[in-house]
């Protein structure tokens, strides 16, 4: 038989195992688990942040050209803004409002013309020739350098083709928003349900030393096509004439409200 004093020393015994024996509530795994999230996310930000970006390696003359770019395209921005803001004065100044109006409708006319195909455009701008020796150039390349020129300023594009490989371009397509690539059946390209083959040509109505550079930047449409065996000739030229057009169709519920 046990002593108070042995009793006593056994139950201050226990308090002490049960106070430093951890015990785990659904809280206390919350809070853990939470915290090993955090942990992961910011290890995990902090190796994104340490690697080396897509500019990183690029030399000092292709940043620049990337600078000259994005600065010409602000600079094209605000002529257009400039020019807006122009003919919002002149619409709504009332002195001859009703010419200014007219004037700047049929301004508004060639360009949604130009825009939408149905006008021919001529002006300084270049010309892309793609070669394809090896039959690797598909429609994502083509795609690819429409994006890189729209991007740059383009204002009117036409794309040639060949009927059969090696032959002069003998068919073109006028490029517009709706405008569709898909792969050949037995190679080329289909351009808005147009075969086409190489070489392929690209005429563009822009500013040229922009189209340019938005080509040839590291990684851009000159180094992709390079690499799949193929090569790209940028020709730059004073006047550029995009011919090709598309039908405008009739409407089909629409009429003059006049």
């Amino acid at each position: 038989m046990r002593t108070q004093p042995d009793d006593d020393d056994e139950r201050t015994s226990d308090v002490v195992r049960r106070l430093l024996t951890p015990r785990l509530r659904r809280v206390d795994l919350a809070v853990a688990g939470l915290l090993a999230v955090l942990g992961f996310a910011a290890v995990v930000q902090v190796r994104a942040t340490q690697e080396d970006g897509p500019l990183a390696t690029a030399r000092q003359e292709d940043l620049v050209q990337i600078l000259d770019e994005l600065t010409n395209r602000n600079d094209r921005l605000r002529a257009e803004i400039g020019s807006l803001e122009q003919a919002r004065r002149e619409i709504t100044s009332g002195t001859d409002s009703s010419a200014a109006a007219l004037a700047e409708a049929q301004r508004r006319a060639r360009l949604l013309g130009v825009l939408a195909g149905t006008v021919a455009a001529r002006g300084p701008g270049l010309r892309l020739t793609i070669t394809d020796a090896d039959g690797r150039i598909g429609p994502d390349v083509l795609l690819n350098a429409l994006e890189e020129l729209r991007a740059a300023g383009a204002e009117a594009v036409q794309l040639e083709g060949s009927v059969a490989a090696g032959e002069q371009p003998a068919s073109s397509v006028r490029v517009v928003a709706s405008t569709s690539f898909l792969e050949g059946e037995q190679g080329g390209v289909v351009v808005d349900g147009q075969l086409l083959r190489p070489p392929y040509r690209f005429l563009v109505v822009g500013d040229a030393p922009t189209l340019a550079t938005a080509l040839t930047i590291p990684g851009g449409v000159v180094d992709d096509v390079a690499q799949r065996g193929g090569r790209a000739v940028i020709e730059r030229s004073e006047d550029v004439l995009v011919g090709a057009l598309r039908p405008l169709g009739e409407p089909r519920y629409a009429r003059p409200a006049g």
